[in-house]
């Protein structure tokens, strides 16, 4: 694995999609998708400046953080069950996949529990795929108000995936729509909203260009995952 040189050449398709948009590259954070990845590469990752990590599962989270440097920053970028929210609150800088108000109600309640303040974002699916977890466009509107006054929970932007598709012109779509959603979230709510978590190995750079501040990416850094069997 060349990790030095996968990460050079992220960054520089980041810098020519910000270029492309008229944006600033720094307004872009990588978040490196660790999820099957030893601790030992998470350290490497590190060294080369790597600060924010992303990490699908609880469990796999819980046996790995410690044994990583304490200066990272860790985001829990998978679906999370309201059961494993403790875990979350203990484990991860910010949730992207806050997906219903139960589960921003018991996020809420176990920060309070840990005298915290969580930042979030909400998971909108905007393609409406059958399968895949998220709130509907509207049902991210109608719940925002409530959300947003949880005390202890601090909304900083939505994240959503684009449906696996030669289709560029659909996966721009659904970008762009979260876009136009986040304004229609601040609106309602008088207060800017700061993150868009849009974009993976396969479309980062069309995010990007659609105005993405956190690009979630794995098999583009540390490469594809060994399967089992």
């Amino acid at each position: 694995m060349d990790l030095a040189g996968n990460l050079a050449s992220i960054r520089a398709r980041i810098a020519s999609a910000c270029e492309r948009a008229g944006r600033d590259p720094a307004a872009v954070q990588l978040v490196a998708v660790s999820k099957g990845q030893p601790p030992a590469v998470v350290h490497e990752a590190a060294a080369l400046g790597l600060a924010i990590f992303g990490e699908n599962r609880v469990q796999e989270a819980k046996a790995k953080i410690p044994q990583c440097p304490g200066r990272l920053r860790w985001h829990m970028i998978g679906h999370l069950q309201s059961n494993k929210a403790r875990d979350a609150v203990d484990l991860f800088e910010m949730i992207h996949s806050v997906d219903s108000l139960g589960l921003a109600e018991e996020l809420n309640r176990r920060a309070d529990a840990a005298a915290r303040r969580l930042p979030i974002l909400l998971e909108v699916n905007i393609a409406a795929e059958a399968g895949k977890h998220g709130l509907t466009p509207d049902a991210a509107l109608a719940n925002l108000d409530a959300i947003n006054a949880l005390p202890r929970l601090e909304v900083h932007g939505l994240m959503t995936m684009a449906p696996w598709t030669p289709d560029a012109g659909k996966v721009r779509r659904v970008f762009r729509r979260l876009r136009e959603m986040r304004i229609e979230c601040e609106q309602r709510l008088g207060a800017p909203l700061p993150h868009l978590s849009m974009g993976m190995t396969s479309d980062f750079e069309v995010a990007v260009e659609e105005g993405a501040t956190l690009v979630r990416i794995g098999t583009a850094l540390f490469g594809a995952r060994a399967r089992p069997g």
